[in-house]
């Protein structure tokens, strides 16, 4: 039996991805975390053979326990699973010495196989980021760059709007622009494109 343990900050995501799991008859899922604290008890406790990790939590991202597992040898191996789906971040990550890179919207499909090659001592990244050109980052307007970095900020509009010096109708233009460039729903996914693209930095 596989045993795994779900970092995720969302529970709803968690419980779908438990489902999708603990249908396959040899993959158990063992814990689950919803942030980097609960992740480290559950990994000292549970000792699971793979962990899936989010790397943006509404808490930070990460980054530092994925270099720890890594640096510490645990045997653990590591798949992410995320909405980034830029090769840049993706190799970011994999830097790291993380095995398996799977996004969000390729889950449903990947998911299972990617497990099955981090467990034979393989490697996977999910189909929609290899056929993803290393260029292929959204092109902001110097104006629209200096809106998204004042957006995710979460600063009321009259204040960007202020200090860009331009009226609220221009500001809620180029909001509409980064939402369709960056293909986001709203704010929070707004940022989590923007960082995944390399546009502002993770905080």
């Amino acid at each position: 039996m596989i045993r795994i343990l779900l970092l995720d900050d969302h529970g709803v995501l968690r419980e779908g991805i438990k489902r999708l799991l603990e249908a396959e008859p040899d993959f158990s899922v063992c814990g689950e975390a919803g942030s980097v604290k609960e992740a480290l008890e559950a990994l000292r406790m549970l000792g699971p053979d793979v962990l899936i990790s989010d790397i943006s939590l509404g808490e930070g991202n990460s980054f530092e326990l994925i270099e720890t597992m890594v640096r510490a040898g645990t045997g653990t191996k590591i798949l992410v699973l995320s909405m980034h789906e830029n090769p840049a971040f993706v190799s970011k990550v994999l830097s790291l010495g993380v095995r398996g890179y799977v996004t969000k919207a390729a889950a449903a499909k990947e998911l299972v196989p990617a497990l099955r090659s981090l467990v034979d001592n393989g490697n996977y990244v999910s189909s929609d980021v290899r056929r993803m050109k290393p260029g292929q980052v959204p092109k902001l307007t110097q104006r629209e760059l200096e809106a998204l970095k004042l957006l995710v900020r979460g600063l009321p509009p009259k204040v960007i709007a202020g200090q860009l010096g331009i009226s609220d109708k221009t500001l809620y233009g180029h909001r509409a622009n980064l939402m369709l460039k960056l293909q986001a729903r709203n704010l929070p996914e707004l940022q989590e494109k923007a960082i995944g693209f390399g546009l502002i930095e993770s905080t």
